[in-house]
């Protein structure tokens, strides 16, 4: 079952990325909701399914994306294994933590990545501070979204099934 979460989480995380990517603004300003979706799983099934998560995710990010493959999988993998180690250290249930997660899990990303092709091309380009404080906003804006949704969602279920049985009993034929 955890398996198929994890799969379902990274498939939902790459179509939602390939669905929004068209709203990035000029290229600089963007949003990476695969690492959302890999931290995510990360912080509900710990350390392993991080790294499942983070290396299918980024690879095929990678291979959507273009540039250097296996970049993106190489730092999504780490950060997905430490998500998960730090979810599985604390007691993490609120979502304003695990959001605050995913914002630390973001900027660690882009410097990880940034290294990593810095290292790979021979050539520094710097840290662009502003676009990647706004995309870890974006990202844990996404991430605060899905932990509410997540949360929520088997409350609405068993509120709807409860108001179906008493709808029934309720009713005289």
């Amino acid at each position: 079952m955890r398996l198929t979460s994890v799969l379902a989480t990274v498939f939902v995380a790459v179509v939602l990325q390939a669905a929004f990517s068209r709203y990035t603004v000029g290229g600089t300003i963007t949003f990476d909701l695969v690492l959302v979706g890999v931290a995510y799983a990360a912080l509900q099934w710990g350390a392993a399914a991080g790294m499942v998560a983070g290396t299918l995710g980024g690879l095929i990010q990678d291979l959507l994306g273009g540039g250097i493959i296996g970049v993106g999988g190489l730092a999504k993998t780490l950060v997905g294994y430490l998500a998960g180690t730090v979810g599985a250290q604390f007691v993490l249930a609120r979502p304003h933590v695990r959001t605050a997660i995913v914002a630390v899990a973001s900027l660690l990303h882009r410097i990880v990545v940034l290294l990593l092709v810095a290292v790979i091309d021979q050539r520094w380009s710097g840290l662009p501070w502003v676009a990647m404080l706004i995309e870890t906003g974006i990202n844990a804006g996404a991430a605060f979204i899905a932990f509410q949704v997540t949360d929520a969602l088997p409350g609405v279920v068993e509120r709807g099934r409860a108001s179906r049985r008493s709808g029934f009993s309720r009713r005289q034929w």
